[in-house]
């Protein structure tokens, strides 16, 4: 047996679920079908409606290709195509909450109820049963036929190759297809396990990879799109599975693939915690380094969070772009929400690490060649007769050249003035930063408490 044989066994016997686990799932799954069936009697839904209404159970619990402990159960109740839209709706969210009532709504393209029976967490999500998967009326309508396609497929071997698959993402970081995590989504793991025939020949392609990487298992190649990792859903040729797959990812997916053929172990897929950094930390790390963080805090907007990290992403771009532009270079930057709120508003933080906070009041503006008459005969005019006179224009080789003096000489000035709100913002950021707190320096060490791991992950990264 050699050493990667020896792991894949090991985290196999770590992650497979159980028996008792499986028949546990079955249970509550059972009990969960036969209660929708009733609910959508005892809500007295239009009988020729209730008789085209079915639940399929879908996702990873469906198919076993669920990790030990990951308590998901996923039901769709699948109503008619011709249905109008508010009324699958008004049925789905009745049933939902008839069949849990406990729960609470949540939203995707459109509403549906989510709550938790038993320690298990569970879905009840209304969608059209539509024909094949391009003819679908709502983009939850697919699901049901990526479940039935792996399913086809999935032998005990390939399911075992994709918890394997699952747990080496996560333990890497790159699982999950929310718009934090921008990494790969259990439908897409299994379509790779099932292309490339196991974890060991998935691992081996990917180190190999030369992104763009375009896969096509059903030899669709109907559409073309730029994402750096293309798996074209082999149930709607229109659609690529990875799009929201960032490079980043990509890439560490390719690191650790590389990583873990040469020198298998089990930290690959269980790494140790990490301690998060407390304030002396951070203010160590501070004076090693010799640069000058700022960070804007603010109370985050109360959205789910594939709404706001892109609003966040969106934000941090725009102000490390505008204090480029204003002359102060940027390092590094991230954005942080707090991990658990207290009584208050969860904070958000847009925390960026300066070369320099601080600039001269003077900058020199180089302008256009004397020669090109038209625009040196405009740059002159611009300057020359200003109510402040720069130093300049003058001459410095062929050139017009002047100094004149910046708007904004401090970084966190800048931040806090009325001129952050001309930079590219995220809308509901934009409105909670009206009310921000800026932290330059090793002010920026309090931030230790709540944001300690985010501090973590910044000041110690890994690939």
């Amino acid at each position: 047996m050699s050493d990667l044989d020896a792991v894949r066994k090991e985290v196999l016997d770590r992650v497979k679920p159980d028996p008792e686990e499986r028949a546990r799932l079955q249970e509550i799954s059972d009990r969960l079908v036969d209660r929708v069936h009733e609910a959508l009697e005892e809500l007295s839904v239009d009988p020729e409606i209730q008789s085209d209404v079915d639940v399929v159970r879908v996702g990873s619990t469906a198919r076993g290709t669920w990790l030990a402990g990951d308590r998901d159960i996923d039901l769709f109740v699948r109503f008619p195509p011709d249905l109008p839209r508010a009324d699958l709706e008004r049925y789905g969210l009745a049933v939902g909450h008839a069949v849990l009532p406990e729960g609470h709504e949540e939203y995707a393209e459109h509403p549906y109820v989510k709550g938790t029976v038993d320690g298990f967490e569970v879905d009840l999500v209304p969608c059209y049963a539509v024909e094949d998967a391009t003819a679908i009326r709502s983009a939850v309508d697919r699901t049901p036929f990526h479940d039935a396609y792996l399913s086809e497929r999935l032998t005990p071997e390939l399911t075992d190759a994709v918890l394997l698959a699952k747990r080496f993402l996560k333990g890497i970081g790159a699982y999950g297809s929310d718009l934090k995590t921008r990494g790969f989504s259990g439908y897409l793991t299994e379509l790779l396990v099932v292309e490339f025939g196991g974890f060991e020949p998935l691992v081996r392609a990917a180190a190999d990879w030369r992104p763009p990487v375009t896969i096509d298992p059903e030899s669709h190649a109907e559409a073309t799109f730029e994402d750096p990792l293309v798996v074209i859903d082999p149930t709607d040729p229109e659609r690529n599975v990875a799009a929201v797959c960032s490079g980043e990812n990509l890439a560490r997916f390719q690191h650790y693939a590389r990583d873990l053929l040469e020198t298998p172990r089990l930290e690959v897929f269980f790494p140790p915690d990490r301690d998060p950094l407390d304030a002396d930390a951070v203010r160590e790390h501070l004076r090693r380094r010799g640069t000058t963080p700022v960070a804007v805090v603010f109370d985050a907007p109360s959205l789910v969070a594939d709404q706001l990290w892109p609003q966040l992403r969106k934000s941090r771009t725009g102000i490390v772009r505008a204090l480029d532009d204003r002359g102060f270079p940027v390092l590094r930057s991230t954005a942080m929400i707090e991990t658990e709120s207290g009584s208050g508003p969860t904070r958000a933080v847009l925390f960026v690490e300066l070369l320099v906070e601080t600039l001269p009041v003077i900058a020199r503006h180089r302008g256009p060649p004397v020669a090109v008459r038209e625009h040196a005969e405009g740059f002159y005019a611009a300057y020359a007769d200003e109510e402040r006179p720069p130093y300049g224009p003058f001459l410095e080789g062929s050139r017009y050249v002047l100094e004149r003096e910046r708007e904004v000489t401090s970084a966190a000035e800048f931040l806090a003035s009325d001129a952050l709100f001309d930079v590219g913002l995220g809308t509901h950021v934009a409105d909670a930063l009206e009310d921000r707190e800026i932290l330059v320096g090793t002010e920026t060490a309090t931030l230790a408490d709540g944001f300690g791991d985010d501090l973590r992950s910044y000041f110690d990264p890994r690939p």
